[in-house]
């Protein structure tokens, strides 16, 4: 089954600097020729041979650490990569520890030449865990950060892109802190033969110009059933964005592919309160799975934590967009002082090129706190590849606080759904449960008014629906709709769907609500 991941303010640990050779002629001694085709080469010759696991070195002392341990070890600031260059850049480094047990290689490229970073113990400081005796000289990377003066010009070390484990990576725009993950690939997710993890075994780091306001990075990617070559292209800004490349060789066939995964938690929401009593209205990186189609119909389903492991699909050709959106962005939301979820950004997945016919898909995992990542979104192409098939994909992602300006004007959104039980209200004016569930639905919209009458639809699969009552909200400018209904089979979950179109035209005025209630 799919393994729980890890979700925290991410990764704090170490970073590093090592001296970088300029002079032409210590290129020339220490350094090759480089390109993107290498990585390509690479990938492809990789998946002539057969896989091997990678070999670990790290002592025991380090792999049993637990994650507030391996938090404290430091790095030396001044060391940070970069440092001493004209550019707005600088890299930092992860020190091996706990599940990050496997080494990885990075290189500097430098006027289309590549060497090596060499791993050094005395950039990284392992006192606080009573460790700075330890032999590490033998010992790797685990992983890299990236710091760019994302929120002020005077601040430079601001963290804004971070790559740590299996294909893993985040990033960040101005004033948010780190949610969810994107990964390079996604093998078998929720799949009972278990899930395959794919990892970026080598990095190639281009050094920016200076001035430049955007990093290359070239990955190689390794599992039992791929190989894979990646350009990633960062520009942090207000909306950070992560542009992705890739040729994808298949060493084997694979039963299910998840290409542009993103990965995220949900723990609970007004959608599915939490079942312990919590001040916290909300614990959540993300609440809904946005889908944009090629027809232009648009998508929500919010998240949910449920009880068994389930699945959602949605069929489309070519489709334009979707991504995992935090939309409710305000401190009340949460009210949480320490983990501030208002400021973990939406992803949305820009698809490049036609991706031709295939599904998003959802997985959501049960988790009984927010230290697991339990939601996993991507893209099932519909051809099944097999050993010898080559795959090219590109996206870009888009990292921000505002999922609302990716919408149309003329499309409300359903900015809030809670979850009740149902009731009618008697002549007495007391309200009395009817038996019934019900998710109360506000969409709002420049286009919704008072002024213009709308109609509900809706469908239901594994029950019925009692009633869907609509009102305009004069608070959000919007409507509500209660859609009452009853399950059928209580150990299926049930799918609504609901749209609000005019009364008068017909016209759909709002993206489709594409809800769950999770089998109980």
């Amino acid at each position: 089954m799919h393994n729980l991941l890890p979700n925290s303010q991410f990764y704090k640990t170490v970073t590093c600097k090592i001296f970088c050779v300029c002079a032409v002629s210590l290129i020339s001694f220490s350094s090759w020729a480089f390109s993107y085709e290498d990585v390509i080469n690479k990938a492809k010759d990789l998946s002539k041979k057969a896989y091997q696991q990678p070999s670990k070195n790290i002592p025991s002392e380090l792999a049993s650490l637990q994650f507030a341990d391996y938090q404290k070890i430091q790095f030396n600031h001044q060391k940070a990569y970069w440092n001493d260059e004209d550019t707005r850049f600088k890299l930092e480094f992860y020190h091996e520890g706990m599940y990050f047990d496997t080494p990885v290689k990075i290189n500097e490229v430098v006027n289309n030449h590549a060497q090596e970073i060499k791993y050094d113990p005395s950039y990284f400081d392992l006192s606080q865990i009573h460790l700075d005796k330890l032999d590490t000289k033998n010992l790797g990377f685990a992983g890299f950060k990236v710091h760019y003066p994302i929120n002020s010009p005077t601040k430079t070390d601001d963290e804004v892109f971070t790559a740590l484990g299996g294909s893993y990576f985040r990033a960040i725009g101005k004033n948010q802190i780190y949610g969810l993950s994107a990964r390079g690939l996604a093998i078998d997710t929720g799949e009972i033969s278990g899930e395959e993890f794919p990892r970026f075994k080598e990095f190639w780091i281009e050094r920016p110009e200076p001035n430049q306001k955007h990093l290359v990075i070239y990955a190689l990617l390794d599992s039992s059933s791929v190989t894979g070559a990646y350009k990633i292209t960062l520009i942090p800004s207000v909306d950070t964005t992560v542009t992705v490349e890739a040729k994808v060789f298949f060493r084997t066939s694979v039963k299910k592919l998840g290409v542009a995964p993103l990965t995220s938690m949900f723990l609970y929401g007004p959608n599915q309160p939490s079942p312990i009593l919590n001040y916290r209205p909300a614990m959540h990186d993300s609440n809904g799975l946005s889908i944009l189609t090629n027809n232009n119909e648009w998508i929500w389903r919010p998240l949910n934590n449920p009880k068994r492991l389930s699945f959602s699909s949605y069929s489309l050709e070519n489709p334009k967009q979707f991504g995992l959106i935090q939309r409710d962005n305000g401190f009340q939301d949460y009210q949480d002082l320490d983990d501030h979820y208002e400021q973990r950004p939406s992803v949305w997945t820009e698809i490049l090129g036609d991706w031709q016919k295939g599904r998003v898909e959802l997985v959501e995992i049960p988790t009984a706190d927010e230290t697991n990542d339990n939601i996993v979104t991507f893209w099932v192409p519909k051809k099944q590849y097999n050993a010898g098939d080559v795959l090219d994909i590109s996206y870009r992602l888009h990292y921000t606080l505002n999922d609302r300006q990716r919408y149309p004007s003329n499309v409300a959104r359903a900015v809030s759904t809670r979850l009740s039980l149902g009731d009618i209200k008697q002549a007495n004016l007391i309200r009395k449960l009817d038996g019934s569930n019900a998710y109360v639905i506000d969409f709002a919209g420049p286009q919704l008014s008072n002024k213009i009458p709308v109609k509900v639809i809706s469908s239901i699969t594994n029950g019925s629906i009692v009633s869907t009552d609509s009102q305009y909200n004069s608070v959000t400018k919007g409507w509500r709709v209660i859609v009452r209904f009853n399950v059928e089979d209580n150990k299926k979950a049930t799918d609504i769907r609901i749209q609000l179109a005019s009364e008068k035209t017909n016209e759909i005025l709002s993206e489709t609500w594409s809800g769950q209630y999770p089998a109980q």
